[in-house]
C-alpha cells in the first residue's frame, strides 16, 4: 500500500539506489532512471495476470540486445506491452486475459508503430 501512495518517489529512489533503469509494473506503469521518469497512460488488469511481467521483460530485452539504451528499451517495451494488452482487452475483455494473448499482438502493434500509428 506505501508503494502504491508513493510510485513516482519509490521508483526514482531504487533507481537511483540501484543505479539501474526500474520499472514498476502496474496500472500506468512506471519507468525511472535516475531523474528521468515515464508512466505509461495505460491501466489494464488484464495486464496483472500470470506471465504478462515474463513478456515484457523478453520485449525489453530485446530492444536492449538491439543496442537500445536500457531508459529507452524499458520505456518503449512498456508502451507496446500495454498497447498489445489494449489490443487483447478490446477482442477479448478485460478478465481471463493469459500472457499467451499478448504474443501474435506484439508485432502488430511494432509494425503499427513503426508505420507512424501512436
Amino acid at each position: 500500500a506505501d508503494i502504491q501512495k508513493r510510485r513516482f518517489e519509490v521508483a526514482r529512489e531504487f533507481s537511483k539506489r540501484w543505479n539501474k533503469t526500474l520499472v514498476l509494473k502496474g496500472a500506468f506503469t512506471v519507468v525511472a532512471y535516475g531523474e528521468k521518469l515515464r508512466v505509461s497512460p495505460f491501466s489494464n488488469p488484464g495486464l496483472a495476470s500470470g506471465g504478462t511481467g515474463d513478456v515484457l521483460a523478453g520485449i525489453i530485452g530485446g530492444f536492449l540486445a538491439q543496442g537500445i539504451e536500457p531508459f529507452d528499451s524499458a520505456s518503449l517495451g512498456v508502451y507496446i506491452h500495454a498497447l498489445s494488452g489494449e489490443r487483447v482487452k478490446n477482442k477479448l475483455g478485460d478478465q481471463g486475459m493469459m500472457a499467451s494473448d499478448l504474443l501474435p499482438e506484439i508485432p502488430k502493434v511494432i509494425k503499427h508503430l513503426r508505420s507512424g500509428g501512436g
